[in-house]
């Protein structure tokens, strides 16, 4: 007669599955938070129809979808990749959401590549939604994919660094008002919604290195001008990265 062995055998789920089950719980956490849909689609869908199809803004010559929906899509990124992502992360970090995750058997970099697999998915999101929207606006993209995807990543990881940055070093009620604050600032400088040759000429030359000018201007490149390649735009985009990630990883307090 064979005896069943009914030992307990304690052991964590492999990291993947680990991985995938906090992925699908941050994705539900955002989706289901009002605030975030608000910054992550809601905002930008509006911003892309009220000004594509009003004259309210001097958008210059040619269609004004065309140079809008570049500026909403890098604005949507902004909003995931820095302004929810900071404000999530403070709040977790406030009420030890993030020390308890760290008693589990996920371990830190199971976590961070969680949140990151949770930006990525949100961004396709709000990059399908848009293009779908702009298209519908009468949107005409050029250019090469690749670039493109190029620009994204490099400007999710830059504004990912600096997000942590603020999460794991600011209390959660100073990064919820410096993140929205940053939010309105940029989405104002950055030439999302109108040229940045609308300002004096020495301010733009500053204002041309912030991230989402050079995500901005990198997008509107490819899609509405059909570039191959903006150099610039990705070194101002990779330099902006290199140093948000690594004053993230240098700076970041989990408690």
């Amino acid at each position: 007669m064979t005896t069943l062995d009914l030992t307990p055998r304690p052991q964590a789920a492999p990291l993947p599955r680990m991985v995938a089950a906090q992925t699908a719980y941050e994705l539900k956490a955002v989706l289901r938070n009002g605030e975030q849909l608000l910054l992550t689609l809601i905002i930008p869908v509006l911003l892309l129809v009220l000004f594509s199809t009003t004259s309210l803004l001097d958008l210059g010559p040619g269609e004004r979808v065309d140079f809008l929906a570049p500026g909403v899509i890098a604005l949507a990124i902004m909003s995931t990749a820095f302004t929810g992502q900071a404000i999530g992360t403070g709040f977790e970090r406030r009420y030890g959401v993030l020390k308890r995750l760290g008693a589990t058997p996920l371990p830190r970099g199971g976590l961070i590549l969680a949140k990151t697999l949770t930006v990525v998915l949100v961004e396709l999101l709000q990059v399908v939604v848009i293009s779908v929207v702009a298209l519908l606006l009468g949107w005409s993209p050029s250019g090469n994919p690749a670039a493109v995807l190029l620009l994204v990543l490099l400007g999710t990881a830059a504004f990912s660094g600096f997000g942590l940055l603020m999460a794991g070093t600011l209390r959660a009620e100073a990064t919820l008002a410096a993140a929205n604050l940053v939010y309105l600032l940029l989405l104002v400088l950055g030439g999302v919604v109108f040229p940045l040759t609308k300002f004096p000429e020495g301010l733009r030359s500053v204002l041309e290195y912030l991230p989402i000018s050079a995500l901005t201007g990198g997008l509107r490149a490819v899609l509405q001008h059909g570039q191959a390649l903006p150099g610039q735009e990705l070194l101002i985009l990779t330099a902006w990265a290199v140093a948000g990630l690594a004053l993230a990883a240098r700076f970041f307090r989990w408690e």
